[in-house]
């Protein structure tokens, strides 16, 4: 098991949408020792990652009442690691902010998902290929 980081405060959130990216959001946060309920409606990833994040749930995402049951209306931060289904993705912000949720991260796979995000308020947009693309240019050019 990765070595924990000591994190000066301990956070509670909930990662929908465990592919790729929201696997590795999640699993990085248990490793600084954040508590995450990690949640995806596919049994099969969560029957995969049942060992390695302590609380992975099947659940509709775009479903408050359902989030709201698994104690999501409880969390600090949410991330929204959707990026296939633009439905999923803007109906699961809904139901974050229907529960109060004040910060939200989420994936955005093209400019217009971007832009919707943005306007339905949440915290912080993210273009998971984009941003790693522009950052692995700067490091192999020394900006």
């Amino acid at each position: 098991m990765a070595k924990r980081a000591k994190s000066a405060e301990k956070k509670n959130v909930a990662v929908i949408g465990l592919g790729r990216f929201g696997e590795a959001v999640a699993l990085r946060l248990v490793e600084l020792g954040h508590e995450v309920i990690g949640i995806d409606e596919n049994a099969e990833i969560v029957q995969k990652l049942a060992d390695d994040l302590p609380h992975v749930v099947q659940a509709d995402s775009t479903d408050s009442e359902a989030l709201r049951v698994l104690g999501v209306n409880e969390v600090d931060y949410a991330v929204v690691a959707i990026g296939a289904s633009l439905e999923g993705s803007v109906l699961s912000v809904l139901a974050l902010q229907e529960l109060g949720i004040k910060d939200i991260w989420a994936k955005a796979s093209t400019r217009q998902h971007g832009l919707i995000l943005t306007r339905l308020g949440v915290s912080k947009v993210v273009f998971p290929e984009a941003d790693m693309g522009h950052a692995l240019a700067e490091q192999l050019c020394g900006a």
